[in-house]
């Protein structure tokens, strides 16, 4: 069964050279893959021996006899449920009673609702973007993160919120082994779970931004040789080295989504179209999503930048091919041809 799904729903892949959506770029059997498969035997085999002979498993009778009403002092809970355990330690301490029932929100809140809403938001994200986008296409390359600069960003935002809520999870070791107020630690704790993830998203967005600002410079400009060329009348330029076809064909593989336009509220007739509210916050989605992106250069820009280059390259090497001969003099002050000084 396994198979059949990748036959027909195909392989995902890493952009490159000659890679897209309806093909799969790999490696021969022999000798690539069963290389790695042989070596990655002779490692797990090797680890197995090692944990077989070094370490001990349920070592039961160092624990003695079980007793439910004792537990081992700082015990603390897996990672996939600290975060629960964090949410409880944090939770003020609020109850209210309406009409003789007790409702403990200090319960209530960790452990039902906000696991809801968590696990409500991860099965719902990925058709929320697709709805934001209106794109139903097969997708086999995957993104590269800074290519989807609000997608990592809402990533790395959840991710700082689940880490902050682990961290609250152990508290009480935390406060013990760096000596600090474990109360100290719980309000820190209170006040981060909401101001750390808004700065995480903002921080995350603009890197990914940033990163997608230089990956068109490199289009454009190349990639920077750290030479400093001086030119016949006096100006000082960098020299830019062409990028290679792998690297252009990962930088090129960005796909430039438009946020989708802001729809009329009135037809021709000025008759307010149905659906007009939910197509506007489609649209606003839409814009949250890619309003940021960083367009590829076009052809032309593409093809103007790469004569550039050539130029550039050109009107350099002259210099670049004396330079090379040029070496210290070995007081390091003054540089010399050392072919001319045989002569």
């Amino acid at each position: 069964a396994h198979l059949i799904m990748v036959w027909y729903q195909k392989h995902t892949q890493f952009p490159g050279p000659g890679r897209t959506n309806e093909n799969v770029v790999g490696y021969r059997l022999m000798p690539i893959y069963m290389a790695k498969a042989g070596g990655f035997f002779f490692v797990v085999f090797g680890v197995i021996t090692l944990i077989s002979g070094l370490v001990t498993i349920n070592p039961i009778w160092l624990y003695g006899p079980y007793t439910p009403d004792q537990v081992t002092a700082g015990s603390q809970p897996d990672w996939y449920i600290g975060w629960l355990e964090g949410a409880l330690r944090m939770m003020p301490n609020v109850e209210w009673v309406i009409f003789g029932y007790t409702i403990s929100w200090n319960i209530l809140v960790p452990a039902v609702i906000i696991p809801g809403i968590v696990f409500t938001l991860m099965g719902l994200d990925p058709w929320i973007e697709q709805w934001a986008t209106g794109d139903k296409s097969e997708h086999h390359l995957l993104d590269r993160p800074r290519n989807a600069p609000v997608r990592t960003a809402l990533g790395a935002m959840a991710l700082s919120f689940y880490i902050l809520l682990w961290i609250g999870g152990g508290n009480d070791l935390i406060a013990s082994f760096f000596d600090l107020s474990i109360n100290a630690i719980t309000w820190f704790l209170r006040i981060a779970i909401f101001v750390v993830p808004p700065l995480v998203f903002i921080a995350t967005k603009r890197i990914c931004l940033g990163l997608q600002r230089r990956d068109r410079d490199k289009l454009l400009h190349g990639m920077e040789t750290g030479n400093i060329l001086r030119l016949p009348h006096g100006e000082f330029i960098e020299i830019h080295a062409p990028i290679s076809d792998e690297e252009k064909a990962v930088l090129m593989s960005k796909p430039d989504r438009i946020p989708l336009p802001a729809p009329e509220e009135m037809d021709e007739n000025g008759v307010r179209q149905p659906g007009a509210r939910m197509h506007r916050l489609r649209a606003k989605l839409s814009n949250f999503y890619y309003a940021d992106n960083i367009p590829l250069p076009t052809r032309e820009e593409l093809e103007a930048a790469e004569a550039h280059l050539r130029h550039e390259v050109e009107e350099a090497a002259p210099v670049m091919e004396e330079d090379r001969r040029l070496v210290p003099a070995h007081d390091g002050s003054v540089l010399h041809d050392p072919v001319n000084d045989d002569k």
